[in-house]
């Protein structure tokens, strides 16, 4: 076996504690529902995460996929990364029960860690860790039923959000809590666990504030054959929002603590009995606190300012234990339009505070890191013509390991009229080294396996991108973006010779390249009925660089499908009733031998009175499947009925 690929499967050891791989509504956006809104509003909700400013999406020169509060109440989701299958711009690959890889455009797999390329806000907080550049899906958490809504950009976003946002955004934005005066309660049981969750809110002339509490558990899932795997999972959560206002001046503060615990399988090792061999649970805990000011400047600009603070803790035996804390702080200037330019500028600055118990299977050399992020941005929207617009920018940001990163974005923009409109972008950004690129070291003494990355430069993306979005009348609209992206200085695993000792470093030797569509769409078919469909086609080709011998890293960059479609109904009976139907299609991941799937997902809502409602909640209808992971490691997807009782006064 070559030497690379053994490291690969080592690694995976150590990789398993990282992510792997129409009628009445009961949420507002904006001070409407979301259901009263004709698919002609809906293209019109303003979205933020392309200009770092307000702006209709039928404007955005973006990919921008909004899963709104509504989309996620009727498809019956219990989780942030089951609500994010909503975005078909999205790929979101479950391989255990608290375990997913999730990415936008491909590279859901690497050679140190997958998904890694995807940045995830909640409310303006950065959810990636800097131990691996990704994001430890089992953490982040939201009440579902307070989300606003969930921007989606498939595609770069470097310039206005920094290194990391290499192949999209995740933006999600909770509801003002002048929107959730009153109480709420949810409860909901299903074969597989349960889980509830409390909300209580007040408001006054000025101001609203609220708190929640949710908790969960689910059992341990199965692999194909029936073999039990060990990743049950308990979780529970506090929060509390305040939002305030004075005149020009508007404040917020977020707060959230939680803690959880799961089991975790064992990489590799099946007993003869058919059950997972044993390992102690992961234990995960943090806390988060974060203040936002806005003020409206007289002649049409705005002041932003930003911090937050973020404590996690992750212990993962037997392979390490991880507590970090991190601050930010953030200042943004959107000037008022002088002639025909709209600029915007501003600045972060990040500090981290890391420290890892290592053991004696693997070691971060030095344990203890202090490490800060610092960076500059400005992008400045022309209007050339009335109709056509174009959007310069630009940001330097400094990281602890390569240094100054420029990361420029040129974007154009053309209203063909009111209702149709086609852009084009192109950008550059990087995906910066982690501690995991650089620090790790198996096994946790000499000789070593593996001996860190001190060489690794960043990965690099170049992107072009072009796409069309249009309205026909107010019953159908649609957007189709096509996208190519040359790929350079991606992770591979290289060998070293110190004598004739050798061991495995990580380097950038592999480059690549991949090409695309994205195209998604809705219809109102009636008064009652709307459908929407979505799909994704993806062709990348990989290849080592001279000098690489890395069969393993190569064949493992592109494990992403080569197609992914979605169809989902919404039928509204009368005020009381409604179905949702949901059929996704996915393709094969041929490394990880995971076959083709389709999966049917269904929800029944009823409203018993005024602010109770009864859901059943159905997925995979048709039956089990696996979507991620090695066969060793992985559960199947299950078929699964559950109950939802929803109060709300």
């Amino acid at each position: 076996m070559a030497p690379s690929l053994s490291l690969s499967l080592l690694c995976a050891s150590l990789l398993a504690a990282f992510p792997v791989h129409a009628n009445e509504a009961a949420q507002q956006q904006q001070g409407g529902d979301f259901a009263d809104l004709s698919i002609e509003e809906l293209a019109n909700i303003d979205v933020t995460s392309v200009s770092r400013r307000p702006e209709r999406l039928q404007d955005a020169p973006a990919s921008v996929f909004v899963i709104t509060a509504d989309d996620i109440r009727r498809s019956g989701a219990r989780s942030l990364p089951e609500a994010l299958r909503l975005a078909p711009n999205l790929n979101v690959a479950r391989a255990t029960n608290n375990n997913y890889a999730i990415s936008a455009r491909g590279l859901n797999g690497t050679a140190d860690s997958p998904a890694n390329k995807l940045l995830v806000m909640i409310d303006g907080r950065s959810v990636y860790s800097p131990l691996f550049s990704g994001v430890f899906w089992d953490e982040p958490d939201v009440m579902l039923e307070d989300v606003e809504r969930i921007e989606v950009v498939s595609g770069p976003g470097g310039t206005l959000w920094g290194v990391n946002a290499v192949d999209g955004v995740i933006n999600i934005t909770t509801r003002h809590a002048r929107d959730t005066e009153g109480d709420l309660v949810t409860l909901r049981a299903e074969q597989d666990g349960a889980q509830a969750a409390f909300r209580h809110g007040q408001a006054s002339a000025d101001g609203a504030w609220r708190i929640y509490g949710k908790a969960f558990g689910l059992n341990h899932s199965e692999q194909a054959g029936g073999r039990q795997v060990d990743d049950d999972w308990d979780q529970a959560q506090v929060g509390y929002r305040g939002d305030w206002t004075r005149g020009a001046e508007r404040w917020s503060v977020n707060a959230n603590a939680y803690r959880g615990r799961q089991g975790q399988p064992a990489p590799g090792q099946i007993s003869a009995s058919g059950a997972s061999a044993y390992i102690d649970d992961i234990d995960t805990r943090g806390a988060n606190l974060t203040g936002r000011w806005e003020h409206a400047l007289a002649d049409g600009g705005s002041l932003v300012l930003q911090a937050y603070y973020d404590h996690r803790y992750r212990k993962a035996p037997p392979t390490f234990a991880d507590s970090v804390d991190i601050a930010d702080l953030q200042f943004q200037h959107a000037l008022p339009r002088l002639g025909a330019h709209s600029l915007v500028w501003g600045a972060e600055y990040r500090y981290s505070w890391d420290s890892v118990s290592n053991s004696r299977y693997v070691a971060f050399l030095p344990a203890d890191v202090d490490q800060s992020w610092a960076s500059l941005f400005a992008q400045d929207e022309i209007a050339l013509r009335e109709n056509l617009r174009l959007t310069a920018g630009a940001r330097v940001e400094r990281n602890p390991y390569t240094g100054a990163e420029f990361l420029p974005n040129l974007r154009l923009s053309w209203r063909l009229n009111p209702a149709h409109a086609l852009w084009a972008g192109l950008s550059r950004t990087v995906r910066a080294p982690s501690r995991l690129d650089v620090d790790v070291h198996i096994p946790s003494a000499p000789p070593y396996l593996l001996n860190g990355g001190p060489q690794v430069r960043s990965e690099v993306a170049r992107v072009l991108e072009a796409g069309y979005r249009g309205q026909v009348g107010r019953g159908l609209s649609y957007s189709v973006t096509v996208f190519r992206n040359l790929y350079d200085d991606l992770r591979t695993q290289e060998v070293t010779f110190d004598g004739d000792r050798r061991s495995i470093v990580f380097g950038n030797q592999m480059e690549g390249r991949a090409r695309g569509i994205e195209a998604w769409g809705s219809y109102q078919m009636s008064d009652a009925w709307r459908v929407s469909a979505g799909m994704t086609a993806l062709h990348e080709v990989f290849s080592l660089k001279p000098g690489s011998r890395d069969v393993g890293s190569l064949a493992i960059a592109g494990l992403d499908p080569a197609y992914t479609a979605q169809l989902r109904s919404n039928y509204v009976f009368d005020e009381r009733r409604e179905l949702e139907l949901a059929l996704r299609r996915v393709g094969a991941l041929g490394v990880f031998q995971v076959p083709a799937y389709t999966a049917l997902d269904a929800r029944f809502g009823w409203r018993l009175g005024r602010g109770m409602e009864v859901a059943i909640v159905g997925a995979n209808l048709n039956g089990g499947h696996a979507e991620y992971g090695a066969p060793s490691v992985r559960s199947e997807a299950g078929r699964s009925v559950g109950v939802n009782f929803t109060w709300q006064k």
